[in-house]
C-alpha cells in the first residue's frame, strides 16, 4: 500500500471522488444536491491510496477553523474495504493535519453509512451537534477527534 500526498486536481483522486459521489446518490436521494455544493470544491490537502498501482482509496482534510481541520471525501472501492486503506487514510490526514498546525478534527457522514460512523469512532471520533450547513439535516452524523 502506497499513500501519495496531493490535492483535489489529482486525475485518481478525481476519479475515485466520481464513484464516491455516484455511490452517494443512493445514499442521500433527494439530498445529493446540497451535498455536492460543499464537496465540489478545490482541496489542498489529499491523499491517494494505491495497491499494485491503482488508486483504491482517498480522502482529504482542508481548514474549517484556524485550529480545526474537516475531513472530506473519504472513500474506499467497494472491493477493496475491510483491508485497512480508510484507517490507513484517515491516520494519515491527521497526522498531516497535525504538522500543520490543527488542533482538532471535525467531519460529516451520513447516518446511513454505518461502516464509516464505526471506522471514525474505533478511530477516537466522537459524535458531536450537526455544525455549519449540516444543522439542520437529520441524515448528518457530525464527529470530532482531539489531534493528538
Amino acid at each position: 500500500m502506497k499513500l501519495l500526498k496531493t490535492n483535489s486536481n489529482h486525475p485518481d483522486f478525481q476519479k475515485l471522488t466520481r464513484l464516491f459521489d455516484d455511490y452517494l446518490v443512493e445514499i442521500d436521494g433527494d439530498e445529493k444536491d446540497f451535498f455536492a455544493q460543499y464537496n465540489q470544491i478545490y482541496i489542498d490537502n489529499v491523499i491517494v491510496c494505491y495497491e499494485d498501482e491503482i488508486a483504491v482509496g482517498c480522502g482529504a482534510f482542508k481548514e474549517y477553523e484556524p485550529t480545526v481541520s474537516e475531513i472530506k471525501r473519504m472513500f474506499v472501492l467497494p472491493e477493496k474495504r475491510g483491508k485497512g486503506i480508510a484507517s490507513s487514510v484517515l491516520n494519515a490526514l491527521e497526522i498531516w493535519a497535525k504538522e500543520n498546525g490543527f488542533q482538532h478534527a471535525i467531519l460529516e457522514t451520513s447516518n446511513q453509512l454505518t461502516n464509516a460512523i464505526s471506522l471514525y469512532q474505533k478511530s477516537g471520533y466522537e459524535v458531536i451537534p450537526n455544525y455549519g450547513q449540516y444543522i439542520d439535516v437529520e441524515s448528518s452524523v457530525c464527529m470530532k477527534k482531539i489531534l493528538k
